[in-house]
């Protein structure tokens, strides 16, 4: 092994989390991942490699790949809506550069396994075409044609509106308000016309199995909810979850996540993620 073959690995981990992470929808996947792609490098010949960086792409997209198939096969199975675990970024964090949002991720998923790597790999982490096509074992042309459908699957996902920081938190926190308090006015006037709200509880905790969407479902719902555990609601903080405004708050004892997608001011999507299974990074937090 070359003398320099950790710290090598040491900077590329931040970026092969992110790929793995984004691949899986996992962190503790993008982990397990990372560390057998660090096993690897450490048995391998390094110091033939050229370029340790598209090396050590290569093996983690393979191997999440790999893993893809029976995650695909366990979500068949899934109790209810099932959500990536939440990535709770700070305005340093070294996985924003990609700039995905929790919606993009569910559009993702609507992917084959090979058109989300030659996206995510090509449109995403910028790698040249022939390293993609390499990596996932097919030529340029099937490549481009993988990536080409895959940008057109998620093109209509892609948020127009990036919402500041500051406002972001804003609009967190009213909304917090306003479905603690059973606000229907307020909530009336937040909710766009046509969103959504998904719930991941995988089993194990309350929630929505299937997606409610229309504001004037949702207010009923956020109403019903205020009146049973309104004076239970403990708002932990605003932060950004996958790219989107939201916040961390207790409902009647259970931890949860509620990332907003917002456009034009109004809540156009709603994420909820209560599974405890997938809290672990945001109790860290």
């Amino acid at each position: 092994m070359r003398p320099d073959a950790l710290a090598l690995f040491q900077a590329q981990r931040p970026r092969l989390l992110r790929l793995a992470y984004r691949m899986l929808g996992s962190h503790g996947e993008a982990e397990d991942i990372v560390q057998e792609a660090w096993l690897r490098w450490s048995r391998s010949d390094s110091e033939a490699v050229i370029e340790p960086a598209a090396w050590l792409t290569r093996v983690v997209s393979r191997l999440c790949l790999d893993q893809m198939k029976s995650a695909r096969a366990r979500r068949e199975t899934y109790p209810g809506t099932w959500l990536p675990e939440p990535l709770i970024e700070e305005e340093d964090d070294a996985l924003r550069p990609d700039n995905l949002t929790l919606s993009l991720m569910m559009a993702l998923e609507r992917l084959s396994p090979l058109e989300r790597a030659a996206f995510l790999l090509h449109d995403v982490f910028g790698r040249p075409l022939d390293e993609v096509a390499d990596t996932i074992g097919r030529n340029p042309a099937a490549t481009r044609q993988l990536a080409a459908r895959a940008r057109e699957h998620v093109r209509i996902d892609r948020p127009r509106y990036a919402v500041p920081r500051d406002a972001g938190d804003e609009i967190a926190r009213a909304f917090f308000d306003a479905c603690s308090s059973g606000d229907a006015a307020k909530l009336g006037a937040m909710l766009a016309e046509g969103a959504s709200l998904r719930s991941d509880g995988g089993g194990k905790v309350l929630s929505y199995p299937n997606v409610i969407e229309g504001a004037p479902n949702l207010v009923r719902l956020f109403l019903g909810l205020a009146r049973k555990f309104g004076e239970h609601n403990e708002f932990l903080g605003a932060t950004v979850i996958d790219g989107l405004p939201g916040f961390v708050s207790r409902v009647n004892g259970t931890l949860q996540t509620t990332a907003l997608e917002i456009e034009d001011s109004r809540i156009t999507a709603i994420f909820v993620t209560r599974n405890p299974d997938k809290l672990d990074g945001v109790v860290k937090h």
